[in-house]
């Protein structure tokens, strides 16, 4: 006896063990998704370099002067390695990049990856304020306004907030700063010029015309955003269900309500990054913010072309970055999603079309609705059972 209870603990204590170290279901789609993120990296890299090799300039002309003579630029050329083929000018570049060498620049001399740590963090800074700062408000405001939905004030504030959408950041920029520093009130400085050896959160009378600009064209679309998902949450059938069970309204909003509805907010901030990352090189080079837009533009007049590819690739790979995460924190909010092997092909559907594919013949299926298809065959299985009946009654 005593035997059999310890191989029964032991297989108990093997199940349980199994149990514990089982991979989460929800790995192997991230590691594709991770993998496809690497392969747009890759593509978008590629691209890049092919569009700047091509703008209609010389390197090592930009480098001597326009006086230097032909042989002096054949031979920097050569050393540059810039009479190889593209391809292969494409892949020396890729490895000095994957061992952290981005090269020179064209106009100053200086390491590109000095030029990109100054600038990036001075934008890190600007944009780490006005996530803060529009979260949550956002939040908050969206929260309040569907639970005051076709009020007199939330009808004014939403016709508000689409206008405030439709204007460009730039045009608003202009705007803030003829209100703020030229025109009315002449309170805050017109250009953001950052002193570059003290940290930007200590200049913060420079970044309230950015952080201003950048916060109204993002806080109406998360706010109506998080409007929508609040009043489709509080509408479904679990919060009625939750209301007839006597579960206090305030219980429902916090602990059901806003969870569901952040997950279509955290797709909405993983857009709004986006945005900053693209929409806010305008803010920056009108406010003449040394932000790493500012050092693109600068680069792009100049014609230096390390300095452009590098930039451009930081932010392909800050944008990759940010549609991953937010798709994991989706993934993760989501329990039908968490759970789910999406590597699995669960439809039968699909694995006919797969075999009618293979076969050669045309493909006409239509989804299979399970709960139509367990109902007819219940039906056969009952007509089957009642013809036996009557075959047997009448024998």
């Amino acid at each position: 006896m005593t035997t059999q209870a310890t191989e029964v603990a032991d297989q108990v204590q093997t199940q349980s063990s199994s149990q514990h170290f089982e991979l989460p279901a929800w790995l192997p789609w991230f590691i594709g998704r991770l993998f496809s993120g690497f392969l747009v990296v890759f593509v978008i890299t590629l691209i890049v370099f092919i569009a700047t090799q091509a703008l209609p300039s010389d390197p090592a002309r930009v480098i001597l002067g326009p006086e230097a003579p032909e042989a002096t630029v054949e031979v920097l050329r050569e050393q540059l390695g810039l009479n190889q083929p593209i391809l292969v000018q494409y892949w020396t570049w890729l490895g000095n990049i994957i061992q952290g060498d981005f090269g020179r620049s064209i106009d100053s001399q200086v390491p590109v990856i000095q030029i990109i740590s100054n600038f990036f963090a001075n934008t890190a800074v600007l944009t780490f304020l006005v996530i803060l700062v529009t979260v949550p408000v956002s939040v908050i405001s969206g929260v309040w306004l569907a639970l005051h939905r076709d009020s007199k004030l939330d009808r004014i504030i939403v016709s508000g907030s689409i206008l405030f959408k439709a204007v460009p950041g730039f045009v608003l920029a202009i705007w803030l700063m003829m209100l703020f520093s030229i025109s009315v009130f002449q309170i805050l400085p017109a250009a953001s010029l950052l002193e570059p050896n003290k940290s930007a959160f200590l200049q913060i009378e420079f970044l309230i015309l950015p952080l201003l600009t950048l916060t109204l064209s993002l806080v109406p679309y998360l706010m109506r955003l998080v409007r929508g998902s609040m009043i489709d949450a509080l509408e479904s059938e679990y919060v009625i269900s939750a209301r007839l069970r006597g579960i206090p309204e305030r219980r429902i909003i916090w602990n059901h309500v806003l969870r569901n509805a952040l997950v279509p907010t955290v797709q909405g901030i993983a857009l709004s990054l986006r945005v900053l990352i693209s929409g806010g090189l305008i803010v920056e080079v009108v406010f003449s913010y040394p932000g790493i837009g500012n050092a693109l533009n600068a680069a792009i007049e100049m014609r230096d072309i390390p300095t452009i590819q590098a930039i451009v690739l930081l932010l392909t790979v800050c944008v990759v970055l940010v549609n991953l995460f937010a798709d994991l924190l989706t993934t993760l909010l989501t329990p039908k999603l968490r759970t789910t092997r999406h590597f699995k092909a669960r439809s039968p559907g699909k694995r006919l079309a797969l075999n009618l594919w293979k076969s050669g013949r045309p493909v006409t299926v239509k989804p299979v609705d399970r709960r139509n298809a367990l109902k007819s065959s219940a039906l056969k299985k009952e007509q089957q059972a009642d013809q036996q009946e009557k075959a047997g009654d009448q024998s």
